[in-house]
């Protein structure tokens, strides 16, 4: 064991090897028995790749690069493919990122497309694709630009041939529904076949606030006489399906959680949610199996795997390691399908065999790339902040195995701010929190107030106080951690990205907390995100996070960090990718001019051909480095073999 000052401890985990374990499977399926998926590839340009899960536990890539599915319906997507077994053959459909087009793919072949291209503004998009080879079609969420504008856009329900007659001819693709409502999901099909339900929800809400349940007969192919039959401005329905008695389920937050009903009827009351925040479309916390019994996601901040009878409300959770598990599942028989993480694994798909109760790992198994013990041990904490309320937080103390720092030394600290901000940290394995763990610095992620995984109450925190409650909170974990002797006081810095990049910048100038900032993809100036310079989704999310700008137009101006760059004394590190639609490199540029002849350290670093979220291997490792000098820069830190990031003044 050598003894050397936090920060400077050689480590295995270098930001390569984290920047090749970023990201994780989503948006499982099956295709007849097999298990299906889509996968990461950080090293191809960032691009995700289709992975199918043979019968004999085989997997491979179902289609090579720069083949990308996935979808950019409301910019952060939503389910990109579909398959079936047809004529004793998989069938695939799938969204390409590049162009946006649905493709059909038969294995053996090339995929084909069968959608068109529209010159129209960001064109046509597509999501939640579900075929229906007895119509010779498959149902989509459409999104459809009608101008330039990134809020010139409508979304319907619509059917796309699937012969290809309408990769010329955009009269072609059958809408099944008006553009009445501003957004929507794609539809379930009833057991019979009778009947379809979808959400729907209008701006200024978004989906987590309120959203309209919509139940419609289905008649020749076509979707007649839609009603809402749940939900409301004030009630989130999160998911939507269909029992195999063809009874209809749904989460609904109705009593300040997400729980799940049956027509109505509430099976399991618990002060858990059983749903969540609707980022992207078809996101699934619930699954009905043939059974009847429902395949379920549920927890309190962290979540498990379990499956619920809902003719007692018994639930019985999958035994495992794992912490945490995606909104996505899939179900085939009596199998369910999931994917799940831990502290000590990244995600993996799961199965859990009903009948047996046995859960396995079946694929994107985690293999360990270097000695866990350099891994970080997480303690779970909560803080109590301004007037009295609890602050949920994951902290992540210096830890390696060969180095301990000398007995006087506290270590520094950086608080992590996520991203929505109506989303939560997830309490898993993630190798950019141990590359900073692992060298001596520790990570404190804090679920805020406004984060989801704790109700209703803890989420609304943040309505009309977005830069103020998440900012005092992350104050509050970082200041309890220097008073308790856990953290350096001298040595705090706060980072985060989208979101969480506001709340860093915020940070930066209301507070005098933090010595440094790292800074990434974010919203700086209110005013302008909020008349034009976002995507449609988002382009009235302000009105709950700050109010109307017509009506505080001076709250837009106080809160925003480009008003008050003269504030910033601390030096920052400021990341972003020049493709980003929602959150544009012009609040970057506008902040940065702000500070000009400042003398405040600083450094800029842009990406081409990255947008909101980096997604290559190569822009990770530069991101991952160039934060570490600024630590080390900034606290006196000598970590070895890191490249010195340039500050500017």
């Amino acid at each position: 064991m050598q003894t050397s000052a936090y920060g400077s401890w050689a480590s295995p985990i270098d930001a390569a090897l984290a920047a090749a374990h970023d990201g994780h499977p989503e948006w499982l399926g099956f295709v007849g028995d097999e298990v299906w998926w889509t996968e990461p590839r950080p090293t191809e340009g960032g691009r995700r790749t289709l992975v199918r899960r043979r019968a004999d536990g085989r997997e491979e890539s179902v289609l090579p690069a720069p083949w990308n599915v996935r979808s950019r319906v409301i910019e952060y997507g939503g389910h990109p493919w579909a398959g079936a077994v047809v004529a004793g053959e998989p069938l695939v459909v799938f969204v390409h990122f590049a162009d946006q087009r649905l493709y059909r793919y038969e294995p053996g072949g090339e995929p084909r497309p069968l959608t068109p291209v529209s010159p129209v503004g960001g064109g046509l998009r597509w999501a939640e694709p579900q075929l229906r080879p007895e119509l010779g079609e498959v149902w989509c969420v459409l999104e459809e630009f009608t101008g330039d504008g990134p809020t010139d856009v409508r979304r319907v329900l619509a059917a796309v041939p699937l012969d290809g007659s309408a990769v010329q001819d955009r009269d072609a693709v059958r809408e099944l529904t008006d553009d009445r409502h501003r957004f929507v999901t794609g539809p379930r099909i009833s057991p019979d076949g009778s009947r379809a339900a979808w959400l729907a929800w209008d701006h200024p809400r978004m989906p987590w606030d309120g959203t309209e349940l919509i139940v419609a007969e289905v008649l020749g192919g076509t979707l007649r006489e839609p009603r809402t039959v749940a939900g409301g401005p004030e009630e989130s329905i999160a998911q939507a399906d269909w029992a195999p008695d063809g009874r209809l389920l749904y989460a609904s937050d109705r009593t300040g959680w997400w729980n799940l009903y049956r027509d109505g009827e509430q099976l399991c009351p618990r002060e858990e949610e059983f749903g969540g925040a609707l980022w992207k479309l078809g996101h699934r916390w619930f699954a009905p199996l043939d059974s009847g019994l429902i395949a379920v996601v549920h927890g309190t901040g962290s979540t498990a795997l379990g499956i619920l009878d809902p003719e007692t409300g018994e639930l019985v959770d999958a035994a495992g390691p794992w912490s945490e598990f995606a909104p996505t599942l899939a179900v085939h028989g009596e199998r369910v399908v999931a994917v799940g993480a831990s502290p000590r694994t990244a995600y993996e798909v799961v199965e859990l065999d009903t009948r047996t109760g046995r859960a396995r790992v079946i694929g994107a198994e985690h293999d360990d790339p270097v000695d866990p013990v350099h891994y970080p041990e997480p303690l779970i904490r909560v803080f109590t902040g301004p007037d009295g309320r609890d602050i949920h937080a994951h902290v992540y103390p210096p830890h390696h195995p060969g180095y301990r720092a000398p007995g006087d030394e506290l270590p520094p600290y950086v608080v992590w701010a996520h991203g929505g901000p109506t989303g939560h940290a997830p309490l898993v394995l993630d190798l950019a929190i141990a590359y900073f763990t692992s060298r001596g610095i520790g990570v404190a992620e804090v679920n805020y107030g406004g984060s989801t995984g704790y109700g209703r109450e803890y989420r609304n925190r943040l309505r009309g106080q977005w830069g103020v409650v998440d900012v005092e909170d992350c104050a509050a974990v970082a200041l309890a951690l220097a008073d308790e002797g856990t953290a350096d006081r001298d040595r705090l810095a706060v980072r985060g990205g989208s979101a969480g990049g506001w709340t860093a910048a915020a940070s930066l100038t209301m507070t005098d907390v933090y010595a440094c900032g790292t800074i990434v993809y974010p919203i700086l100036d209110l005013a302008g995100w909020g008349t034009g310079e976002t995507h449609d989704f988002e382009s009235q999310y302000l009105e709950s996070l700050v109010g109307p700008l017509a009506e505080v137009p001076g709250r837009y101006a106080e809160r925003s960090p480009v008003e008050h760059a003269d504030r910033v004394t601390a030096p920052f590190l400021l990341l972003q990718g020049l493709d980003d639609v929602i959150c544009p490199p012009a609040q970057c540029e506008r902040f940065l001019a702000r500070i000009a002849g400042r003398q405040v350290p600083h450094a800029y670093l842009a990406f081409e051909g990255e947008g909101h979220g980096f997604r290559r291997a190569d822009t990770m490792i530069r991101a991952l480095e160039a934060e570490l000098s600024l630590y080390a820069q900034v606290f006196g830190l000598n970590p070895p073999g890191v490249p010195t990031l340039e500050l500017t003044r």
